[in-house]
Order: structure tokens, then sequence, then C-alpha cells
């Protein structure tokens, strides 16, 4: 898909759209099937704020995650190719996590769901 299309274009392509079936999966519902889960959007948020981040600090800015579904979230992302993984064989051995360019390519959309959010009337908890 281009660069080009427009919201104009994609409200025609829904309204226009054949009810789905199994063969072709809504492309809304892909995106929302690699961010869903409790800690992958605000790992993903947090990433954004970093170049490149390591296990310690994803868990001082998210105390509240166990480690088990850090690692997990973190390994999903990386097999949807959202996250790249570095292992630096030094001593003391550390890696480091950072986005992808497909990963990057998400701000946008996180963005756009900032401004959606901040005017929101219900407070989330």
């Amino acid at each position: 898909m281009s660069d080009n299309y427009t919201f104009e274009q994609f409200l025609q392509d829904i309204h226009q759209t054949v009810p789905n079936n199994d063969s072709q999966i809504c492309p809304v519902t892909r995106t929302l099937n690699l961010l869903q889960g409790k800690w992958k959007n605000h790992i993903l948020y947090e990433m954004f704020k970093h170049d490149s981040i390591r296990f310690g600090e994803f868990k001082k800015a998210i105390p509240a995650i166990t480690n088990t579904m850090l690692i997990s979230s973190l390994r999903e992302l990386e097999e949807n190719h959202l996250v790249n993984r570095v292992q630096y064989n030094e001593i003391p051995p550390h890696v480091e996590y950072s986005l992808t360019e497909t990963g990057k390519a998400l701000l946008p959309i996180f963005y756009e769901m900032f401004k959606w959010g901040m005017n929101y009337p219900i407070s989330c908890k």
C-alpha cells in the first residue's frame, strides 16, 4: 500500500469489502493482533523513548511486569519483527533491545492513539 492511500479511499474500501472470510484478515485486525496483550503497548512505548534499552531498564520502567511476562512479550515482539534483540557476550553479558524499522513505523499510530486518549472522557486504570 502506498503512502498516498487516503482516508477517503480507506472509507470507500471498507464500505465495499465483502464480509470477512478466513482467507483474508482485515489489516486492522492483523495490527491489533500484533499489539494484543497486557504489556506489549507499554513495552513499545518505553522503546519509543530510548534508542536501545536493557532488560533491567524495562523492569524499572514497568515495575508491575513479571520477568516471565517481559521475556515472553519481548520474544513475541521480536518474532513479529517489531523489536531487535542484541546479545553482548562480554563480562558481564547483557542484552539490548531496540525497535526495528517496522516497529518504529508504529510511532504515528501511537501518536494518534495518544491524541484520542487525551480527549476520551473516561479515565483508565
